[in-house]
């Protein structure tokens, strides 16, 4: 069970998912604290038995009930759009991965080294050893250095596919024809696992991606095995 939730909710491993996860915290609270105070007014009408049938109007109340909404809002709105510009952001990135999603499985390019690709397939039920996770699992992981921008160009070969990777706080369509791109930064090592989240087909949820982070000059020591 332990090793099943740590797999299910892995931590944050990149700036732009904590400030995710700050934005939810912050957003959880204005909704606990508007839950609470609706459901006070409705236990407090339902018990008040001081009924005032002539009451037209109440201005004050109006007044209220309309800009604390609107305050609340902004509350929600300037954080939440200053993630997104953060999220669309490239920053001067040091390398780049090309990402092509394929029925059913990822071909990747490191595209500022020669002839550095390969196709990633997630590894069969009959060939898992112990310390490979059903299902998550590939036979030739991302490897990628932490602490440094990398961006990634994403597109499909045949149908729409979603690379994801929870932990890193990244989410891009791999559309047909089409380049699309987001980046990051890895601020820890360790291996981190995703999914497509685009129902591409039969074979939809046999896409795993893995990500592994490492220091840079273990991963020049691995760019130099593959060349």
């Amino acid at each position: 069970m332990t090793t099943w939730f740590n797999m299910s909710m892995q931590d944050s491993a990149s700036p732009i998912m904590e400030q995710l996860i700050y934005f939810h915290d912050h957003t959880m609270m204005i909704i606990i604290m508007i839950v609470n105070i609706v459901t006070y007014m409705m236990i407090t009408l339902i018990k008040n038995k001081l009924i005032n049938r002539y009451l037209l109007e109440g201005q004050l109340i109006e007044t209220a009930w309309t800009i604390t909404p609107a305050i609340i809002l902004i509350f929600i709105a300037i954080p939440s759009l200053r993630l997104l510009y953060l999220m669309d952001e490239i920053n001067n990135p040091i390398m780049t991965l090309k990402t092509i999603g394929h029925q059913w499985y990822w071909k990747y390019e490191y595209s500022d080294f020669l002839k550095v690709e390969f196709d990633s397939y997630m590894i069969p039920q009959n060939e898992m050893e112990l310390n490979t996770f059903r299902l998550l699992d590939v036979d030739n992981r991302i490897t990628l250095p932490m602490n440094i921008f990398i961006r990634i160009i994403i597109t499909a070969a045949d149908v729409l596919h979603s690379w994801t990777i929870p932990s890193l706080g990244v989410k891009a369509d791999a559309t047909p024809g089409r380049l699309n791109q987001t980046s990051f930064m890895i601020n820890r090592p360790g291996v981190f696992y995703g999914q497509c989240s685009e129902i591409c087909g039969a074979n939809h949820s046999f896409m795993p991606i893995v990500i592994e982070s490492v220091s840079m000059n273990k991963f020049i020591e691995w760019i130099m095995k593959l060349n």
